[in-house]
């Protein structure tokens, strides 16, 4: 199942997770660990996604008179500043 580890190991991990989080804790873990691998997939495919477009790009002939092919603007990440916020963090304070 995985690797080299039986049901038997699972079950004592699982038990394990149970102790530590409780059982009120372990739907909300399992959600957050969800939205994260599916964030990490829909990363990856936009990823290859990019890549075969760019590929694709590279591959055709630009005509002459023809207008420029379309760029696609990259999504920025927040700011610092809205970062900190949505993070509850203390504003750094400048000296």
């Amino acid at each position: 199942m995985f690797g080299s580890m039986g049901i038997t190991e699972l079950v004592l991990i699982l038990f394990i997770v149970l102790i530590i989080f409780g059982a009120g804790k372990l739907p909300q873990l399992g959600e957050g660990l969800g939205k994260a691998i599916k964030g990490f997939k829909k990363s990856v495919h936009e990823a290859d996604a990019i890549e075969a477009e760019a590929s694709a790009q590279q591959g055709q002939i630009q005509q002459p008179g023809a207008p420029p092919l379309p760029t696609r603007r990259l999504r920025q990440g927040p700011s610092p500043a809205a970062l900190r916020r949505h993070l509850r963090l203390p504003p750094r304070h400048r000296l």
